[in-house]
């Protein structure tokens, strides 16, 4: 009995002979010239080939001459151009790899359709080149929305499903981000005000606690904890920072209390107390390799025990739970100075030159200076007398303060001459309303509210906002943030020999409107533990 390779050789010989047997009956010869025939009939038994003729291409080698590849085939069907060759394969179509969660990596020079969402759920679709950064898509929203320009603007990726949110940062790529989502996902761009964005470089200092901070090198021991963490942001190393977490086993829903370190090397925690130990430090994650996220909403979707963690999700990791790391800090301040870190571990130096950039690329639009609703360096300030033909520089500490108090004076007696207004004036719908028009006025939202719009665009001194209050009717409430912390502080109005004013502290500082009030408290911090800085604001697209 023949063995398989035998029987595969019986079939293919008996194969050739029917082919051979059919070709003959036809009585199909070679055509001088042709490398290819075609045959007519059918092959074997069968009806005559005058009932059915069908075609089948047969390649015989011919001696006279050799087909060259650019030639067509004989086929027995027309040729029909495809009208839409793009659709053919994904990877060539423009409009699928411009999908979220597309086929691949971006490819060069195409074009992509990003759509970004502002605070109030309005959206704007662009098209935009894979090598779009976050920060020239920022300055696009920026001239399209006609909106303030200055370097707190920012785009923050959402995944709503995992209540996970981070800021991109100016060099990233927003395709590629794009491109790394699960299709079908509710994965989003927000444009917002991120005013910590460049906060490590401005307040180092308050940024780092002493606590969570340690020098690795003994000479660096001498040294001031200021001076430390200023050295380690100039040259764009990462200080080492260590600090209790809570961290979610993988296996159950279980939260436990771990020391944990980054070091250069990566994350780890401690399996017995504080121990530094090599022996019981366990390498938890590689942040090279993962992004890290806030949490926003961690009791309802995880049970964090605080509303203060945070996850490292690795890249490979595209969509659901598993996978994810979760920690969970003690409070506000600790969980900035993990992120701070995570930032610096990762990026290095590039976010420093991000920080110059966004610095040098203001001193380049001398028309764009600040306003009195930004933020303005004290050391900026200086005394100046204007009381001649040409104003000059006061460098006299005396006379400094001589003429603060005759500007404070002028000030008291413009406000004296705004009330002296007649009542008709002070009581006009106009005057009543006017704070509506104003950025920083954001009418009747909810405390609740008010403390996640400040926490997403930034816990840094100085935020601020006003809105109705919700206990009084005729009240409202201005509320800033300080040490991480948002405060609120009733504006009542009152009404004093038929003028209308408006005061926190029972009338002993008066204004005439909430604009007054605003402004004196950018110049002044009055009752407030600080300055207002930076006003909260939404834009629609």
């Amino acid at each position: 009995m023949p063995g398989p390779a035998g029987g595969r050789q019986e079939a293919a010989s008996a194969a050739d002979d029917a082919m051979d047997g059919g070709a003959q009956q036809s009585g199909i010869r070679d055509p001088p010239g042709l490398g290819s025939v075609e045959q007519e009939g059918d092959v074997g038994e069968g009806p005559p080939a005058t009932d059915l003729r069908r075609s089948q291409p047969l390649f015989i080698h011919s001696t006279s001459r050799t087909v060259s590849e650019e030639e067509p085939r004989a086929s027995s069907l027309p040729n029909i151009p495809n009208p839409f060759p793009e659709l053919c394969s994904p990877s060539n179509s423009p409009i699928l790899s411009s999908l979220p969660g597309g086929q691949g990596p971006p490819r060069e020079g195409a074009c992509h359709l990003v759509k970004v969402f502002s605070e109030d759920g309005s959206c704007r679709s662009l098209e935009v080149s894979a090598g779009t950064t976050a920060r020239q898509l920022c300055e696009m929203l920026v001239q399209r929305t006609h909106a303030l320009h200055d370097h707190s603007w920012a785009l923050v990726e959402l995944h709503q499903h995992l209540a996970l949110e981070r800021c991109l940062e100016d060099h990233e790529s927003v395709v590629e981000v794009q491109s790394a989502w699960p299709l079908g996902a509710d994965s989003r761009f927000v444009f917002r005000k991120n005013f910590a964005k460049y906060e490590l470089f401005k307040s180092s200092a308050s940024l780092f606690p002493e606590v969570m901070v340690s020098s690795c090198l003994e000479a660096n021991k001498s040294m001031a904890h200021s001076e430390l963490i200023q050295n380690f942001l100039n040259s764009g190393s990462c200080p080492e920072v260590q600090g209790f977490l809570q961290l979610r086993e993988a296996s159950r829903k279980v939260w436990k209390r771990f020391y944990f370190s980054l070091r250069r090397s990566g994350l780890y925690y401690s399996t017995k107390g504080t121990s530094k130990d090599p022996r019981h430090l366990q390498y938890f994650a590689d942040l090279t390799e993962s992004n890290i996220y806030y949490v926003t909403q961690g009791k309802k979707h995880y049970g964090t025990p605080t509303e203060f963690g945070f996850c490292i999700k690795p890249y490979k990791v595209r969509s659901g739970v598993k996978g994810l790391k979760l920690l969970c800090s003690e409070d506000e301040q600790s969980r900035t100075c993990w992120m701070a870190a995570f930032r610096l571990f990762k990026y290095g130096m590039q976010l420093y030159r991000n920080y110059q950039q966004a610095q040098a690329r203001l001193s380049q639009h001398p028309w764009i200076t600040p306003t009195p609703l930004q933020s303005v360096s004290d050391s900026a300030l200086v005394a100046m007398d204007f009381s001649g033909c040409t104003g000059r520089v006061i460098e006299n500490p005396s006379e400094v303060l001589t003429a603060v108090l005759e500007e404070a004076q002028a000030w008291r007696k413009k406000t004296t001459h705004r009330y002296s207004l007649p009542a008709a004036c002070q009581s006009s719908p106009l005057s009543a309303a006017i704070h509506r028009t104003q950025p920083w006025f954001h009418g009747r939202i909810s405390r609740e509210d008010t403390q996640q719009l400040i926490g997403r665009q930034g816990l840094v001194d100085g935020v601020f906002l006003v809105r109705e209050s919700q206990r009084n009717p005729k009240g409202f409430v201005l509320s800033l943030c300080h040490l991480q912390k948002v405060k609120h502080y009733l504006i009542l109005p009152s009404e004093e020999e038929g003028r209308l004013y408006f005061t926190m502290d029972d009338g002993q500082t008066r204004f005439a409107d909430l604009i007054q009030l605003v402004e004196f408290h950018q110049i002044n911090r009055g009752i407030l533990p600080c300055k207002l800085r930076h006003y909260c604001t939404c834009v629609a697209l």
